[in-house]
């Protein structure tokens, strides 16, 4: 038999479940989604993901400003009487009353393996931090940031090049398929729920402009994953003369060079790190001008011997 469901979820990483709840049959009463939001020159309004997947998938929309103290909202849901309420990425604090509502509770997807990386952004902590292996959770939501009890999990490869743009489509693609599994097994009875160790859990905050900011008292691996990570918020930048400069993609390298020194080696750009270490810069972008390539960098500002960044 299917599940009653309403599906609350706002960003790209949440569309492939919600897709892949319909695909399979289960019945998505109501699409709960975040208010259209001003974007680019023009501020126009732009539809989140998940609205734009729903209205190709002919699904009632709300997007209501806010939901714990909404009357309208709870009447609503409460008519609709669902078995669940599937929430990935959702961008809002879920009520008590929300909670108590379906009889198989609010389900999440959280993009990594729980009690590690609780918050907004587990996937760039994740890399930023030098994971090589993360996953999906699904987990029933409580009153806690990302604290409910475990159902599922499943864990993913980070691979030594994946930046936060690459890793985060595998777990959207992978935890879409964990979260039907996670609905049919809790309908046969077969699912324990576990409590978390909240002794193990580590915290992944939302991403500030200042997350982004090159530290070269860090080492090499250490500024490479989080040029990794923070792609492309914040990104990863520093100054040169004065101006600002993203760094868009680097790789370590073997070069000495002192802490933010600039060198060019042959037509290779490489800047010092912490405890003798150095990145490669490959592309990057300064302020008020087009991305390029480190070897057009070199040809257009002819960095001088011992140039430093920040």
């Amino acid at each position: 038999m299917s599940l009653d469901l309403i599906f609350c979820g706002t960003p790209r990483f949440a569309v492939p479940t919600l897709e892949k709840l319909v695909a399979t049959g289960f019945r998505v009463h109501l699409v709960v989604t975040q208010p259209d939001r001003p974007k680019g020159r023009g501020l126009e309004l732009v539809a989140s993901p998940v609205k734009q997947s729903a209205l190709k998938l002919n699904l009632p929309i709300t997007q209501p400003a806010r939901i714990k103290t909404n009357d309208e909202f709870r009447a609503q849901l409460t008519d609709l009487n669902p078995d669940a309420i599937i929430v990935v990425g959702y961008g809002r604090i879920i009520p008590r009353w929300m909670l108590d509502l379906p009889r198989y509770g609010n389900i999440n997807l959280h993009a990594s393996l729980l009690p590690k990386y609780r918050g907004a952004a587990p996937i760039q902590w994740a890399i930023a931090n030098g994971e090589t292996v993360t996953g999906n959770t699904t987990m029933r939501i409580d009153a806690g940031l990302d604290t409910g009890d475990i159902l599922q999990q499943q864990e993913l490869a980070i691979a030594p090049d994946d930046t936060a743009e690459t890793l985060a489509p595998r777990l959207a693609a992978i935890g879409a398929d964990l979260m039907i599994d996670t609905l049919r097994t809790l309908q046969s009875g077969a699912i324990q729920p576990r409590p978390q160790d909240n002794s193990q859990a580590t915290l992944a905050p939302i991403l500030k402009k200042e997350d982004g900011l090159i530290d070269f008292s860090r080492s090499a691996p250490e500024i490479y994953n989080r040029i990794r990570a923070f792609q492309p918020w914040p990104g990863a930048h520093t100054k040169f003369r004065g101006k600002n400069l993203q760094v868009i993609k680097a790789q370590p390298a073997t070069d000495a060079a002192n802490p933010a020194e600039l060198r060019v080696v042959s037509d290779r750009l490489v800047v010092g790190c912490a405890h003798n270490t150095s990145l490669e810069l490959l592309d990057i972008q300064l302020e008020g001008k087009k991305r390029i390539t480190a070897q057009d960098f070199v040809r257009g500002y002819r960095p001088k011997p011992a140039e430093k960044l920040g």
